[in-house]
């Protein structure tokens, strides 16, 4: 995004504050623009009226992220990836999380195709409120022959609607399988300096995203400035990814070289997302063992989500790698100007009766799930209240006053706590003790403090309730 500011944006708008994005001024639409929570078609008479064209065409362009945003496949499992604006996320946020796409090779049986396919697919992992799933499936040409190629992308395509990745670098093996799936618009890798031509040519055939690759990054930024001047521009930039020593390091470089490049210098030729290939560690290790393999990849892949790679081919669906990699993406991409938070109010864990405890919590995300999920694996029918701290745990927000005595007595309210349960006493956790005696004071309910982590509820259950009358 070139505009840096809403007075900037504001100045393209028309500024009749009509209020047909929903927003009573067009300067505060331009504030949301500017954070991209709102898009540039929600205001109407920019595109309807005339005498706006001008002004529309040149925000248009103004307002596009710094690093084309790409998108592959299609329908509701379409992925995007690219679309950044900044080199740190405390500047803005990071806005499309790395794709994490999983390799299926063409000399597997039908068998084998099938139930890695559906591993991949179905893999998932509840964490923090939301379900952790894998992004893409990739096809490798392990064969080098194009009929098996063919038979392979057909095989996975019946299995799963995610998106594709084509990878082969024979133009005839990747039409093979491409023809078939053309319409689900696959990401094709890759186009090198020995194969641009015809993998452009299918690429604007078949108009497919595309991947360039080059170690050498004058090369790889010429590539790209070629495919761009014949007309595509849904590309994907791999800089390569060697898994060790001073090769690593290179690659490490080339990847904050490109972005900086992107964003910082705006240079148009690399403005593009970029692919890492941690599975380049199977290629050093696997001699050793899978384990040791497997725990090498997901290194390379922490480098490539915490730099900037916006997509990247893995081999290890263990869960030791998985799980690790798949989490570690999901904390990078959160949006730090928006807490993660849960809707406050009461939450009726198992099945409580009017003596079962009555507990409190805060509204941030990780705080509740692991409360509520400490309570519920351990069997405790319980109520547990959420106070609405803006998405702040527990010791912070009671150190900055988001959780008070009052903010407690109006959760109790809110909650209608007082129907609930009949024995008008409240669990506070540990970290909230200072607030105990206040809290009485003010909602005239007794208080117990209880342990300073969730996990020892159990313990804490089997000393201090049911409360002495």
């Amino acid at each position: 995004m070139k505009l840096k500011s809403p007075m900037e944006i504001w100045k393209y708008l028309p500024g009749t504050n009509c209020g047909d994005c929903g927003e009573k001024t067009c300067l505060a639409f331009a504030s949301l623009l500017k954070e991209r929570s709102r898009v540039l078609a929600d205001c109407k008479p920019l595109f309807a009226d005339a005498q706006y064209a001008e002004k529309a065409e040149q925000l248009t362009d103004l307002l596009a992220p710094e690093i084309r945003a790409v998108t592959i496949g299609t329908g509701t499992k379409a992925l995007q990836i690219g679309g950044e604006d900044v080199l740190h996320r405390h500047e803005l946020t990071f806005f499309n999380r790395t794709a994490l796409v999983f390799d299926v090779w063409d000399t597997l049986d039908e068998a084998a195709v099938r139930e890695r396919v559906r591993r991949i697919a179905a893999w998932q992992k509840f964490y923090v409120g939301d379900f952790l799933m894998v992004d893409a499936i990739a096809i490798r040409a392990v064969s080098g022959d194009a009929q098996a190629f063919a038979t392979c992308v057909k095989r996975v395509a019946a299995e799963t609607d995610l998106p594709l990745v084509l990878c082969s670098l024979d133009p005839v093996v990747l039409e093979s399988g491409l023809r078939l799936v053309a319409d689900r618009a696959p990401l094709l890798y890759a186009a090198t300096k020995s194969n641009w031509q015809a993998v452009l040519n299918l690429a604007k055939s078949y108009s497919v995203p595309v991947t360039v690759f080059s170690t050498n990054l004058d090369e790889l930024a010429s590539l790209a400035a070629t495919f761009a001047s014949a007309g595509l521009e849904d590309l994907v930039l791999d800089p390569g990814m060697f898994p060790t020593g001073e090769g690593l390091a290179a690659s490490f470089s080339s990847f904050v070289q490109l972005r900086r490049a992107g964003i910082v210098d705006g240079t148009d030729s690399v403005a593009y997302p970029l692919l890492a290939v941690p599975m380049t560690a199977w290629l050093i290790y696997e001699h050793e063992d899978a384990l040791a393999a497997s725990y090498w990849e997901a290194m390379l892949a922490t480098i490539g989500i915490i730099k900037y790679a916006d997509i990247m081919i893995l081999h290890s669906i263990e869960p030791h790698s998985l799980i690790a990699v798949r989490t570690l993406a999901a904390n990078i991409y959160t949006d730090p100007r928006r807490p993660v938070s849960v809707e406050p109010g009461l939450r009726v864990i198992g099945v409580p009766t009017p003596d079962s405890p009555l507990f409190i919590t805060t509204n941030f995300a990780l705080t509740y799930y692991t409360v509520e999920s400490d309570l519920s694996s351990n069997k405790i029918d319980a109520f547990l209240m959420v106070a609405d701290t803006d998405g702040i745990g527990v010791e912070a927000s009671v150190a900055g006053g988001q959780l008070t005595a009052e903010k407690i007595r109006e959760t109790l309210e809110l909650c209608e706590a007082e129907s609930k349960v009949t024995h008008r006493t409240l669990v506070v956790p540990g970290l909230a003790a200072r607030l105990s005696g206040e809290t009485e004071d003010v909602t005239g309910w007794r208080v117990l403090v209880g342990p300073r982590d969730s996990g020892r509820i159990p313990g804490w259950m089997d000393e201090y309730w049911p409360p002495e009358s």
